[in-house]
Order: structure tokens, then sequence, then C-alpha cells
């Protein structure tokens, strides 16, 4: 990856020039799907065979419909960002959410792929904080603290859940700081540029501007933070169904379901899921209003 990392650096297009490739070929690389949306990416893929490799622009819909198919983390790239007409300030946070925003989805990405899908929402939210603070051996100290915030302290049952997939050995709860021991090698592929991974793991345990009470269930945090980490700019706000599921770990209903107590509780203002397109759309609160009014406001 870092190799081919170096011929994009090279190569680097304007972001206002790079498009979906995979759309431009027709779409040929993966199965059928509602089409393109989301950022454009960088992506690394192969072919069945295992022969043939490319490096290419791809939306984030082609990208998580295309099998063997991983996102470049810019941490790699080592992108320079372009300058927006935003005032420094406004720049700076616009940046940070971003960038944030882009680790915690990759990390999600993974742990999808990594973990069992009868992994528990509480379960996926701790392996996104020990993925995102572990060093290049693969080694997480958490302090108590961060535990308690979580609502997980003495969990004994979270932490056996992640090690039954072989994915962490369990660590000894007794002791004043939590050390784990990850199993899964790749995880130290994603182990670069660690305190702007810290930054993204406290980003994640309070989503700005998704975010929720530490009292509110695991279930329902899980999907505000994967919908806090596809914020794009713009009064509406979309993802693909099939990635909202996939990364939270629910069913189509069981996600309809979460994002109206996101609703009632006034996370977002109202969201509506396209089944044209199979897309989820979406509106934060405070945001201007939209031209055609969404369903299922509160």
């Amino acid at each position: 990856m870092t190799h081919l990392a170096s011929h994009a650096r090279a190569e680097a297009l304007p972001a206002h020039l790079r498009t979906c490739e995979c759309r431009a070929q027709g779409c040929l690389w993966h199965p059928r799907h509602r089409g393109c949306a989301g950022p454009v990416l960088l992506v690394i893929t192969r072919d069945a065979t295992g022969r043939v490799w490319r490096l290419t622009d791809a939306c984030a819909a082609c990208a998580a419909a295309t099998d063997h198919t991983a996102v470049v983390p810019d941490t790699v790239l080592g992108r320079p960002q372009l300058p927006t007409p935003l005032s420094a300030r406004a720049h700076r946070a616009h940046q940070s959410v971003a960038s944030n925003g882009m680790r915690v989805r990759e990390m999600l990405t993974y742990l999808a792929s990594a973990l069992p899908s009868v992994v528990s929402p509480a379960a996926r939210l701790l392996a996104l904080q020990c993925a995102l603070r572990a060093d290049t051996r693969g080694y997480v100290r958490l302090p108590p603290g961060l535990l308690r915030g979580m609502r997980l302290h003495g969990r004994a049952e979270v932490w056996e859940e992640l090690a039954h997939g072989a994915w962490l050995r369990p660590p000894d709860l007794r002791a004043a700081t939590v050390e784990v021991r990850l199993l899964d090698a790749a995880v130290r592929d994603h182990a670069r540029g660690r305190t702007t991974r810290r930054q993204a793991a406290h980003w994640a345990l309070q989503p700005r501007p998704l975010a929720l009470n530490s009292a509110t269930p695991p279930v329902v945090r899980l999907v505000a933070l994967v919908l806090a980490a596809h914020l794009s700019p713009g009064a509406a706000q979309t993802v693909g169904m099939d990635v909202l599921t996939r990364l939270s770990g629910h069913s189509p209903h069981q996600t309809a379901e979460l994002l109206d107590r996101l609703v009632v509780t006034r996370a977002l203002a109202c969201w509506h899921h396209d089944r044209g397109t199979d897309e989820v759309v979406w509106q934060l609160i405070g945001q201007p209003s939209l031209k055609a009014p969404l369903p299922r406001p509160v």
C-alpha cells in the first residue's frame, strides 16, 4: 500500500478533478448496486486471482460494493489539503471533523469485516477505541476513566465477545490500567499517525455535531457515530443503507428504528430512506431547510 501510495503522490490530481473511475468503466468492477454516492476515495483493489492489483479513485459506494478493496488512508498518502474559502478558525474546525471522520470511517469499515457479525454495538465501540489507540505492535493501554465514560468499566462479557473472534487477548480487568494485545495483524497496517488516530478516538466518544449523552445506549451511539463519520458539506447528508447497516451491524429494519430514536431525541431533524437509490438521507438540527422536506420528522 505504501509503495502504491508513492505513485499516487507523484500523480496526484486536484480534488475537483478526481472522479469515480469505476463509474467511468460502467461499474464493471462490482455487482450491480444503487449507484455512485459519497466522497471520492483512493482505493486499492485486486481481482479474485490475486494477480491484478488496481490503484484508483472510486466513490464510497463503489468502493464498498467492490470485493477485495481497501481505502488508502490519507496518513499513508500524506496529500496536502487544499485551502477552502473559510475563516481560519472555521477551516481548522472543518478539517478536524473531516479528518477524524475519515479515520473513524476507515476503522469502522475494517471492523465490519474483521469482527463476527454477532458482536454487540458496545463491543464494536470498544474495538474501535482499541484499534485507534493501538501502537505498531498491537498493544493498547486504556485508562479506567475512558472505560467508565463509555460505561464499560468491569464489563467482562464485552471483552469476551472480542476475544471469542480471536481479535484480541482478553485483559486483566483487576489492573488499574487495562492493557490489551490485539491479535489481528491488519491493525498494524492502520497504526501510522498515532497522534491523529488518538484524536479520532477521542472524537469518536462524542462525535460532533452528533454528540449524544453518555447514558445513550451503545446501539444508538454506534449508528450516530456512523452517520457522523459520513458527514459532508451541505444541508442534506447521505449514506447508503447497505453501508449504514454493515458498519453498525444491524438489519435495515433495526437501523430505521434507531434513526427514528435519533429524531425523537433531537439528534437529527429528520431522515428518509430513498428505496430507489437505497440511500439514507438525513438532516441535522439547525441546518438550512431543504428544498423538499424530508419525510419522518418529529
